[in-house]
């Protein structure tokens, strides 16, 4: 037991302390954070004009836009294309062949789990559109306003208070999945635990490590969520 105990020990100095290894760790979590963020926020962007494109088809009554029905096809193949192909297969894709020159590999992080992300996304607020009562779009429109002013003033506000649980869980899918941006050589926090266990030849201690890091991370993320739905309910009271 003892000796069982010198050798956790041991491990965790030269996974951890051994060269302020743990500032790497630190780093590479930052990395992951700034890909979750950028991506998120590209995913929404996309998602509500995925959504607002799908949705207006769909609510056509008797004309229809021959314009409209294009972007809706367009935006029908975007959606199926990316959930239909797993994020690592558009990883390779983005890293090694459309981006394969660029050096910026923050940014191809960030543009490919956007684009994920905004396929996910658009079918969340999408069924968040449709759980508002059409009267609301009814009466906008009544007092003289655009269907576009509607969607953003009246139906979509209320839209992302409803899907918000969705969208936490998104966020928290997000900050998981850029683990899988190792594949393109970026030093998020999963990166440098390869690199640490490839230096020191112990594979325990840096993957437990971060397994421990993503845990606090999504527990944080979980209680923040919790407090701003609270909040949330606790207007529509008021």
């Amino acid at each position: 037991m003892g000796d069982f105990l010198t050798d956790l020990q041991q491990q965790f100095y030269q996974s951890f302390i051994e060269g302020d290894r743990w500032i790497r760790y630190f780093k590479g979590l930052g990395i992951s954070f700034e890909v979750t963020l950028g991506a998120l926020a590209l995913g929404i962007v996309l998602g509500i004009l995925v959504a607002v494109v799908r949705t207006a088809h769909d609510q056509q009554r008797d004309r229809k836009n021959g314009l409209l029905g294009v972007f809706n096809a367009l935006c029908q193949i975007y959606t199926t294309v990316i959930r239909g192909t797993p994020m690592m297969v558009q990883l390779l894709i983005m890293g090694f062949v459309i981006f394969a020159a660029s050096r910026n590999l923050v940014a191809v992080a960030i543009l490919t789990l956007g684009i994920n992300s905004g396929a996910y996304v658009s079918e969340i607020i999408r069924g968040g559109i449709m759980s508002i009562d059409p009267g609301q779009m009814e009466a906008g429109r009544s007092l003289g306003l655009g269907y576009t002013p509607v969607m953003r003033c009246v139906v979509i506000p209320q839209a992302i208070k409803n899907i918000l649980p969705a969208l936490g869980n998104e966020l928290i899918t997000l900050f998981k999945d850029t683990s899988l941006v190792t594949v393109i050589g970026l030093a998020d926090l999963t990166k440098v635990a390869i690199q640490v266990q490839a230096k020191t030849y112990q594979a325990l201690m840096p993957f437990i490590g971060i397994a421990v890091l993503y845990l606090i991370v999504v527990m944080i993320l979980t209680w923040l969520l919790g407090i701003l739905e609270r909040r949330l309910r606790q207007s529509d009271r008021h």
